[in-house]
């Protein structure tokens, strides 16, 4: 796995930050926030494209893309995958991106309006478009089986996790790179959530400002960030000798059909993707340790998610430990559901729980264990994690400890 987000540049400084509760979030410096109602986000702190990428693919990359083939070349490293002539046709790339090269389509409109449709910058197209992060992780690594892209809002990085799975499954390819990645901060970007009001406006405060269950949430965090996973069919797995991490059980996918921004209120959507996820792997809902919520700190999905929650898992739901990691990294758009997918992996490794930071005045409506304000210690075999995007898209996964028996 690798990952960058607002709480490290790499898994390991991700994971120590997590633990510890501490909070990614602080005022934007990526431009000057002073016009827009919201002058806080999740960014990726320290970041340096060359660390990665030559210098003269890094000036045709939009951010998001120059993430992903970090994230990518960091999981490749940890895994220890050598690509070479003999599997390269069998390995292939799926990186979600719920927005795509927003930066660049703003700084070109500026350039259109202010010098004229000449001087618009040829690589405007390639360096906008989604699916253009996951094609620049292959030519990145000469990966050259099943390549594309995942764009389903806030599910799309688990969309991809779970796509890739399937296509393993189905015998398309050996292994995949799948993942998300996102970097929407900036002023359109801000300002159309905004517009939304689907962002938090606590500037006073902006550590405190995701702050998901809480009574006193006023909207989601943006952030920024990508993250890869390296997913392989066990037989290619256990040939090479790689160090498998986990297992990946199911992949439950559902649409609300209601409402372009807003959950069915509810929670149909998703429950029925948690219950089709549970059902696919052939889990009871008892056997699932640790939910990593989607919990976005606004008020209606985390009532929502709550009670899709106890949908499915009925008076269980009391018992299982759930946390919302976007209280500390903020809402990753489409990089979320692959930087969520990591930690549940890395709660089952550790045997540590992430909390939901900021959690001090607990809303009676969202009545669960969402583990506040502190890591805990426990004992986590098999976890669940949520991904709801607008569009009513609803994508979950269910990862297991790997045993060799």
């Amino acid at each position: 796995m690798g990952v960058l987000c607002p709480l490290g540049l790499n898994l390991a400084a991700t994971w120590e930050a997590l633990i510890a509760g501490k909070s990614g979030i602080d005022y934007i410096t990526l431009f000057d926030p002073e016009p827009l109602e919201t002058k806080f986000a999740g960014e990726v702190k320290g970041f340096e494209p060359a660390d990665y990428i030559n210098r003269k693919d890094t000036r045709r990359m939009d951010r998001f893309a120059q993430l992903a083939v970090a994230a990518s070349l960091q999981a490749v490293k940890q895994a220890g995958l050598q690509i070479n002539s003999m599997n390269q046709d069998n390995i292939g790339v799926i990186i979600g991106s719920g927005i795509g090269g927003l930066t660049t389509l703003f700084e070109q409109i500026g350039v259109l309006l202010g010098r004229g449709p000449d001087r618009v910058s040829p690589f405007l197209v390639p360096m906008m478009i989604c699916d253009m992060a996951g094609a620049q992780v292959s030519i990145a690594l000469g990966l050259k089986g099943p390549n594309l892209c995942t764009t389903s809002a806030c599910s799309s990085g688990s969309d991809a996790i779970g796509a890739a799975y399937e296509l393993i499954k189905h015998g398309d390819a050996q292994a995949m790179i799948a993942g998300g990645s996102e970097a929407i901060i900036n002023p359109i970007g801000i300002a159309g959530f905004n517009a939304l009001k689907a962002i938090s406006t606590r500037n006073s405060e902006p550590q405190l400002a995701s702050r998901p269950f809480d009574a006193e949430r006023d909207g989601f965090v943006i952030g920024e960030g990508a993250a890869a996973l390296i997913l392989e069919d066990l037989t290619f797995a256990q040939r090479r000798g790689a160090n498998i991490l986990a297992e990946i059980l199911a992949y439950g996918a559902s649409a609300d059909a209601y409402h372009i921004t807003q959950p069915d209120e509810e929670g149909e959507g998703a429950a029925k993707a948690m219950q089709v996820a549970l059902d696919k792997a052939g889990v009871a809902a008892t056997e699932i340790d640790y939910i990593n919520a989607h919990g976005t700190s606004t008020p209606l999905n985390d009532k929502v998610e709550t009670m899709a929650i106890k949908t499915v898992f009925g008076d269980y739901a009391y018992h299982i430990p759930i946390s919302s990691t976007k209280s500390m990294t903020g809402h990753l758009i489409g990089a979320a559901g692959a930087v969520e997918a990591a930690i549940c992996i890395l709660v089952i490794q550790h045997g540590v729980i992430p909390p939901t930071i900021n959690l001090t005045h607990p809303d009676p409506e969202c009545d669960l264990d969402y583990v506040p304000n502190v890591a805990r210690r426990a004992k986590v075999t098999t976890t669940l994690s949520n991904s709801f995007g607008f569009g009513g898209h609803n994508s979950v996964l269910v990862f297991r400890q790997y045993s060799e028996a």
